[in-house]
């Protein structure tokens, strides 16, 4: 099923519908025919994206106790990926990993023959870079599949409408579907999460969360003399273009924000940014080096999130909530272990702590895999792809505002008509990129106040 699935829905109306987080994980569906598997019998799985996060998720999927899990397929653009993931799984698990290599896929049509090994209750992980969300989730709805995805799950407001609609097909089906933003699934957090609806800080007035750190994968963006096509040299750097990975406000800030908004229990309506490009004069990737966005929900709660990607500085890779009575750490050591706490007053001190997480953190990249075999051996309502949705559009909604010197509403960024890569379903190997390099082998980028997101994007 590769043809474009137009959404019906509006902009007002995906704002009504999503703006409540607290039941956020699952979604419940009516009248739906029965697709689980039973407690005893095994569960294939195929991997959709051979890179390090789609190694690291069939990792998980392999590792969930008692889960009877197998690898039977792989697909992916780059052989030597595919190859390597491959050797690495095989060495880790064995016998659970029984992929010939009639059953290992390179093409863009790779993911169909991967799902086609694949029998209706079984489980694709797609973790190819998100552009590619929407083609390979509907096929997979098509074959009757339940679905590990990882976020985001979209970068611009077209691909965020047509998710949604593609969404109630697998809900009909009864699908289990799953989206990678994982710190939801991390046990600290959401006894934290309790606690602030228990009142326990007060009232939110305030979040923050920071992303600091070196260089991304776009640092290693030059101009192509690798003998790729563009196009296959776009994919392989796709965190430095937009119409692959949204870049990397939408891939590296999308957890901070998403925890943060879960805490508040709320999406915020408006966004306000700045960003630049500072210290590397030989980079042609489509990416700032720094982000500013300062977001509003509805009742004027801020949430500031700052990302920096420059070598030498302070790192920081950590969520707060200061409240009308105290103050929380939401995390503070990147996605895991969060180290949650709740202090006396507004400094973050260990005098002043007045609860922490008492337990042992499990990592919450494995406790998302043991939820969603849960929900698919008990035939558990289990659809996370509205929130995915939305966290992603509200990350978007934040690069928008720095890369246009804008001010952008939800209702602005849904309205927004412009896809990053409205042919994407159609790639081959031999098509031209989405996106071209001028004379100087350098990609459009953002200018605030210049340049319009739609002239910059490709």
């Amino acid at each position: 099923m590769t043809r474009r699935i137009q959404s019906e829905t509006t902009r007002r109306g995906f704002i009504k519908t999503t703006g409540s987080v607290a039941a956020a994980s699952t979604l419940v569906t009516g009248a739906m025919r029965r697709v689980h598997a039973a407690q005893n019998s095994q569960v294939q799985i195929a991997l959709v994206g051979c890179g390090g996060r789609g190694t690291g998720a069939a990792e998980n999927a392999l590792k969930v106790p008692d889960g009877n899990t197998k690898l039977v397929a792989m697909a992916d653009v780059f052989e030597n990926r595919l190859n390597a993931c491959h050797r690495s799984l095989a060495r880790e698990f064995n016998e659970k990993v029984d992929v010939p290599e009639d059953q290992r896929f390179i093409s863009f049509e790779g993911y169909k023959q991967a799902m086609d090994c694949l029998d209706p209750g079984d489980i694709v992980i797609l973790a190819t870079p998100p552009a590619f969300r929407w083609v390979m989730y509907t096929y997979a709805i098509e074959k009757g599949l339940n679905v590990f995805m990882e976020k985001p799950v979209t970068i611009d407001a077209p691909t965020s409408r047509r998710m949604l609609e593609i969404n109630k097909l697998a809900q009909a089906k009864n699908l289990k579907v799953a989206v990678g933003l994982m710190c939801r699934h991390c046990e600290a957090r959401q006894e934290l999460f309790d606690r602030i609806k228990n009142g326990e800080i007060g009232d939110i007035l305030m979040l923050r969360a920071y992303r600091m750190a070196g260089p991304t994968g776009s640092a290693a963006v030059k101009p192509n003399d690798t003998g790729m096509s563009d196009l296959m040299y776009q994919i392989s750097k796709f965190h430095g273009f937009l119409w692959a990975s949204g870049g990397a406000v939408s891939d590296f800030l999308i957890h901070n924000i998403d925890e943060c908004c879960w805490m508040k229990d709320a999406w915020p309506v408006e966004a306000k940014a700045s960003g630049g490009r500072h210290y590397r004069e030989d980079y042609i990737d489509q990416n700032f080096d720094t982000y500013s966005i300062e977001y509003t929900f509805g009742d004027g709660t801020k949430l500031f999130v700052d990302g920096r990607t420059v070598p030498g500085c302070h790192n920081e890779f950590a969520s707060y909530a200061h409240g009308t009575k105290s103050c929380a750490t939401i995390s503070a050591a990147a996605h895991t272990p969060a180290h949650c706490k709740i202090y006396t007053g507004q400094k973050f001190t260990s005098k002043e702590v007045r609860w922490e997480f008492p337990d042992t953190e499990r990592t919450p990249y494995q406790l998302e895999w043991n939820d969603l075999l849960d929900a698919i051996r008990n035939d558990r309502p289990y659809n996370e792809v509205e929130r995915g949705v939305m966290a992603s559009a509200v990350t978007s909604m934040g690069r928008m505002a720095a890369h246009t010197g804008q001010v952008i509403t939800l209702e602005d960024f849904m309205d927004f008509d412009h896809e990053f890569a409205p042919g994407v379903d159609k790639l081959t190997m031999e098509s031209e990129a989405p996106v071209k390099p001028d004379a100087q082998g350098r990609y459009p980028v953002p200018m605030p106040g210049l340049v319009t997101e739609r002239e910059y994007a490709g």
